[in-house]
């Protein structure tokens, strides 16, 4: 049992979080002269397997009807067959991994840890290296009870190289019960824009402070499409119900690493900040003078963003014209 194992949902396709995923797990599987296999679930594996298998040894393909759309049950099932022989088993940021993968060490009788941003072995245990205080230290954890399940943060790593001879890609059939307990009723897929949070370069958000949902229709909304920026928000706005919930960036959202995080009437608290660690450049306006956010901000405003925006909008206009 020395194989790394890398998971994968096909729903995503092969984004810059599986890219970075292909990374940590190549270098853990280098270092510890360790085969690197990748199973990919869900509808369209089969099509995915080609480009993944220029990075890793071998790929599993598991795409039987029963697991074509993510349910949690079912793709439990498959994964703890498929990885049941594995070292370590790695997932990537997304929902369905967070979802799935303490459930999946208690299943293998491993141990799980979420939100990694490093992995490496010393002496057969592997450590994971996760953030902690808001971002303010780092712990290292042993994951002392194999296999290790560990989902990452994945955009913290560098996409592995392309190898020159491609991996072998296998067909699998997994033995699929039904679930009984649970059924899906219906499938609801909101508009996110044109990327995921996670992978945009420019990023627009607004904190409690916006005071309401009309401004981020209209003000946030105006700036973000002439900046190409997708929009986000705190979990303030998001339980107010201002703006959607997979809007959230935090500890308790999504994490994101924008080359530029323009946060708008967001003060700054901790659980926020987790969330934009990894900002190449975060710029912030806000009204108080001693918001944490300036404290982290390479470029900050104290002023109403109701009389700001409008200038900084009339000025990209000019620019773009």
């Amino acid at each position: 049992m020395n194989d790394i194992v890398m998971c994968l949902f096909t729903s995503d396709g092969f984004d810059k979080s599986a890219q970075g995923l292909t990374g940590a797990a190549r270098r853990l599987a280098e270092q510890n002269g360790a085969q690197l296999r990748a199973i990919l679930l869900g509808a369209g594996a089969g099509e995915l397997a080609s480009e993944l298998a220029r990075f890793v040894d071998k790929v599993v393909v598991a795409e039987q009807p029963e697991i074509a759309e993510y349910s949690p049950e079912t793709c439990l099932n498959a994964l703890a067959q498929l990885t049941k022989d594995a070292r370590v088993v790695l997932l990537s940021n997304d929902s369905y991994s967070q979802e799935i993968a303490p459930r999946l060490a208690h299943r293998l009788h491993g141990s799980a840890v979420g939100d990694g941003v490093g992995v490496d072995m010393h002496n057969g245990v592997v450590r994971v290296t996760r953030q902690v205080y808001g971002g303010k230290a780092e712990a290292l954890i042993e994951l002392k009870r194999s296999p290790a399940v560990v989902w990452l943060r994945s955009r913290s790593f560098e996409p592995a190289l392309a190898r020159a001879v491609a991996g072998e890609i296998i067909p699998a059939a997994v033995d699929i019960k039904p679930d009984t307990r649970t059924r899906i009723v219906e499938r609801k897929r909101e508009d996110s824009g044109t990327a995921r949070l996670e992978d945009a370069r420019i990023i627009v958000a607004g904190g409690r402070g916006i005071g309401g949902p009309e401004p981020f229709s209209q003000e946030l909304q105006s700036l973000a499409d002439l900046l190409g920026a997708q929009m986000a928000a705190t979990r303030a706005a998001c339980d107010a119900g201002w703006v959607p919930a997979t809007w959230q960036v935090g500890q308790t959202g999504k994490k994101v690493a924008p080359e530029l995080y323009l946060a708008i009437a967001i003060s700054g608290a901790s659980q926020h900040l987790a969330g934009i660690s990894e900002a190449k450049n975060i710029a912030a306006i806000n009204t108080d003078a001693e918001a944490p956010i300036f404290k982290h901000c390479r470029f900050g405003v104290v002023a109403d963003y109701r009389k700001l925006l409008p200038l900084i909008r009339e000025r990209l206009g000019a620019l773009c014209t």
